[in-house]
């Protein structure tokens, strides 16, 4: 079974809105109506669905006929036109489509009587140029847009009152695909690199953003590559060509300044750095570092007992390195706190730091300290102390590049590659998601917003920079289609997304590679909030939708239920059951230590899932911060 889209979870759950509540009309919108009650003035009780309204009517009419109408004022009250003559209850709906066709002198291609009869089954009030528009988009559906989930998109689009243009619509239709989001960034990338014309910084600036994204690990193939050749630099007995070779790549990554030799490649960079003196260390090693050797004598005793708090509580370094450093610290402390004694105690302890970091870079991949920083942020930071988070990143990507065109072996890459690889767990998954929303911009307005984080890390996401080569009227045709389609998809995520209340959902597409195997996951959440405004971690609704190269498509209904989990998994591959099952045992105990009991896991063909889509709103959801979530 072929499962391209889904249906989002609705976010209202009350969208069909009860008879005690008022209908939310606007003007020139059509509806199906019949007359109730009559008072005077012409005002009557007139019955839409499962809801009353009451309104004025141009005209007397009588009670029980049912008619179309036509909102002709909303203020200060409700007025109506009658549209079309009594109907009745022997009509089929053809026949009041048909009447209300010719009336409104719509056209009755196929796709106006879809929209409209889609509309009057849903009972819900269209204007006519929504009805113009909505014809038109149906005729001009993209390749893999469904007619009825384009359909669902209208109806969601007049639900919750967004703009009726084609942006939405696209966005809708695109936002509700399960598979295909890795297949349009390569195309994407594909025409940036091919195409002529437009804004070539911008486009170059993209095309290296959707790289990234492509090869969310290769940062930590730049960290391994980046330990390995300080170890080789470090090392007195490595050949001196390794040496040079190793620094050559450094400078070429813009690690290293291009006046680096292999006798100053150690301090080149922080003597380029001024620290200024404060009362706090830095969490880093590299500032912390450059912060030491400017101490004065005066307060240089005070700053080593800062020094052996922030070695202590570095979890990062293990405890014969932190043993080392403490005793290089009390032999310091045996000597007169000269300023010359001073920088050659920073030295020491800046050489001790970068071979440890170095030798845990390779050994401890993926973990982190309390304030997340990895082991190959501090050692980038010791020899490049102007570093932060957000260039360390494009740092490491700059050195996997610069390996793989280097003249060296590229066995070098290869190996480092295959030690990632080989050290990748549930960890690094998070990771390389985190890392592949973030440099879509999934959170791009709200980070905005909020004016929280680094501006011009912000500007180097996906969606902004999309959003520019749209905007740039020199761009080509085909390129601006390309990009339109990639913004349309991330823009579905968020219009799938949402709240009332205390319901949310949330809509997430991930395009996933890893060591060559590409993937694209589609995570559906609903859940709803607590009165103090945190997940309910006890409840939830869970969909994943799987696109992999080996297991094909793949659905994974999660329910979670005070806490007792069940699990089906649903694919066409035979005996994938057994499969499964060997690995039930590490599922339950990673559910055990987020105190969640694993209640069933069971893996059906397509053909067993009655409810492909959740197409029901939940009352009981998930908790992403509580430990339901894909670590596990």
């Amino acid at each position: 079974m072929n499962f391209t889209s889904f249906n989002p979870i609705p976010v209202n759950a009350q969208q069909q809105v009860s008879a005690n509540q008022p209908l939310s009309l606007r003007q020139d919108q059509v509806f199906h109506g019949t007359i109730k009650q009559l008072y005077p003035d012409q005002m009557a009780e007139v019955q839409v669905g499962n809801q009353k309204l009451m309104a004025k009517l141009e005209v007397p009419l009588k009670v029980g006929d049912a008619h179309f109408f036509q909102v002709t004022a909303t203020t200060p009250q409700t007025e109506l036109k009658v549209v079309t003559g009594p109907m009745s209850q022997a009509m089929t709906p053809a026949q009041q489509m048909n009447q209300l066709l010719e009336t409104m002198n719509l056209p009755k291609s196929s796709e106006m009587q879809q929209v409209l009869s889609h509309f009057m089954k849903a009972q819900l009030p269209i204007s006519k140029d929504q009805l113009i528009a909505a014809e038109n988009w149906m005729k001009n559906l993209p390749n893999g847009v469904d007619k009825n989930n384009a359909l669902q998109a209208l109806q969601r689009m007049v639900e919750l009152k967004m703009p009726f243009n084609s942006t939405v619509f696209q966005a809708l239709t695109q936002g509700t695909k399960t598979e295909g989001m890795s297949a349009n960034l390569a195309n994407l990338a594909q025409l940036l690199a091919n195409q002529t014309g437009g804004n070539e910084v911008l486009k170059s600036n993209l095309l290296q953003q959707i790289n990234a994204i492509a090869k969310p690990l290769n940062n930590e193939t730049g960290g391994v590559l980046l330990a390995r050749a300080t170890q080789t630099l470090l090392d007195q007995s490595a050949p001196t060509a390794e040496k040079i070779q190793a620094l050559a790549t450094l400078k070429e990554a813009g690690i290293l300044p291009n006046q680096a030799t292999l006798q100053n490649w150690q301090s080149i960079n922080q003597s380029a750095t001024t620290q200024n003196a404060t009362t706090t260390l830095p969490a880093q090693a590299g500032p912390m570092i450059q912060q030491l050797a400017n101490t004065s004598q005066e307060l240089v005793k005070p700053m080593l007992d800062q020094v052996k708090a922030w070695v202590n509580n570095e979890s990062l370094l293990t405890s014969n390195q932190k043993q080392q450093i403490q005793q290089l610290i009390i032999r310091f402390e045996q000597i007169p706190p000269s300023k010359q004694a001073i920088e050659v105690f920073a030295k020491q302890m800046q050489e001790q730091l970068t071979k440890a970091f170095s030798d845990n870079s390779t050994a401890r991949l993926f973990t982190q300290n309390e304030q997340g920083v990895s082991a190959k942020d501090q050692l980038l930071s010791l020899i490049k102390p102007d570093s932060n988070f957000t260039l360390n990143d494009a740092l490491l990507r700059n050195l996997v590049k610069a390996t793989q065109d280097s003249p060296q072996p590229q066995s070098i890459l290869t190996q480092a590659e295959a030690q990632v690889q080989s050290a990748a767990d549930s960890k690094a998954m998070e990771q390389a998601i985190k890392t592949v929303l973030r440099g879509l911009g999934v959170s791009y307005e709200a980070t905005l917003a909020s004016k929280a984080g680094d501006v011009q890390a912000i500007a180097q996401q996906m969606k902004p920079q999309l959003l520019a080569l749209i905007q740039d009227m020199q761009t080509p045709p085909a390129l601006r289609d390309a990009a339109e389609t990639v913004m349309a998809r991330l823009n579905g995520m968020q219009l799938s997304s949402g709240e009332n209340g205390h319901q949310h959902q949330l809509v997430m597409q991930v395009p996933l590679e890893f060591f060559g195997k590409k993937m694209d996951a589609t995570l559906q959440w609903n859940g709803r909030m607590k009165d103090d405004g945190k997940i309910d971690a006890n409840f939830a609704r869970v969909m994943f939708y799987l696109n992999m190269e080996s297991l094909q498509q793949t659905v994974i209904d999660m329910q979670v239920q005070n806490r007792v989990v069940i699990i089906n998994v649903y694919n066409d591959i035979p005996n994938l059951e057994t499969l499964a099952m060997s690995l039930k045992n590490s599922l339950k105990a990673g559910l055990s230590d987020k105190e969640y009991t694993l209640s069933g896991l069971f893996v059906k063909p397509f053909g067993e899932q009655h409810t492909k889509n959740v197409t029901k709103s939940s009352n009981h959801p998930d908790e992403q911060q509580g430990g339901v979530d894909i670590r596990v």
